[in-house]
């Protein structure tokens, strides 16, 4: 069974304006996620800033989202490092702490080859219970996860369940997709490619997007699994402008700064992640109007 269907925010950690975890604005941007239709908050990935988020802070703001978001919908962990043994503890911790699932990314900086991968994985999955989903983005870890990998996990793992697919490379999934033949999961891991890896086999999105448009994320996903898929086209088309403006500087650089235009005050990125210059945030705003947004 699928952990989730449609558009899981990879939702951002608000901080206050001194740096510390705002917990009460993470309260406040769950539940809106939660009305406007987000199917999954994802918890401590990249969009989460998780890589400056002490072990002791990881572990806090995941137990806080599943706490708060009582079972409304899916929690899914990001509990990936580039040391196997943290991640093995992180993901431990979050099972304890009631997360439905975990997200682990592909270990970043050591670049592991693919045998490292399969007994990284491995390792991780035989200390845990729940699902997981790997997390394939070389353009920020330098490590790629080749379809006969990612196929070979699902099948010797049995909690291996998913794989979200950040590598903008269509053909490598589209291989990927051929090789598994149905024994893992497919989500797109970027926001512009969503209906096409829905055409290849996906059941979603794990969604920068969401953030600031759960609805219209959740809706694209929605109308193509509902079978309109010339609707869902028009959807993705009509989102481009607005997710090019939100990776118009490294993430969640973009997608906080249109949150602060929104009124939803999630403050600043930890460094060394900096703020945007004024030409960046004048083209957040302006997708933000042009996508039918109120901003401040």
């Amino acid at each position: 069974m699928a952990i989730f269907k449609g558009a899981g925010v990879a939702i951002v950690t608000p901080f206050t304006d001194d740096y510390q975890v705002n917990y009460d604005k993470l309260a406040e941007i769950i539940d809106m996620q939660v009305a406007g239709g987000t199917d999954a908050i994802i918890i401590c990935g990249t969009t989460g800033e998780s890589a400056t988020l002490s072990m002791e802070e990881h572990r806090e703001v995941i137990k806080f989202a599943v706490e708060h978001t009582a079972h409304r919908i899916p929690v899914i962990a990001g509990t990936g490092s580039n040391c196997t043994e943290t991640a093995i503890t992180l993901s431990k911790d979050a099972e304890e702490d009631g997360a439905d699932a975990l997200l682990l990314v592909t270990p970043y900086y050591n670049k592991a080859s693919q045998r490292g991968l399969i007994a990284h994985y491995s390792a991780v999955a035989e200390q845990v219970s729940l699902p997981i989903i790997m997390y394939n983005v070389p353009s920020r870890t330098g490590t790629n996860i080749q379809p006969a990998t990612a196929v070979a996990l699902a099948k010797s793992q049995k909690n291996i369940a998913a794989i979200k697919e950040a590598s903008g490379n269509l053909s490598q999934i589209a291989e990927l997709m051929a090789l598994a033949d149905g024994c893992i999961d497919l989500y797109s891991g970027n926001d512009d490619q969503t209906v096409p890896i829905l055409s290849l086999g996906g059941i979603g999105v794990i969604s920068v997007l969401s953030n600031v448009a759960p609805k219209q994320a959740h809706d694209i996903v929605e109308t193509f699994l509902s079978g309109d898929i010339v609707n869902a086209a028009r959807l993705q088309l009509a989102a481009v402008d607005i997710i090019k403006a939100l990776f118009c500087d490294v993430n969640p650089i973009p997608v906080k700064e249109a949150m602060n235009q929104m009124g939803l005050n999630v403050g600043p990125c930890r460094l060394p992640l900096c703020d945007m210059d004024e030409a960046g945030k004048a083209r957040v705003r302006q997708s933000l109007i042009n996508y039918g947004i109120a901003v401040k």
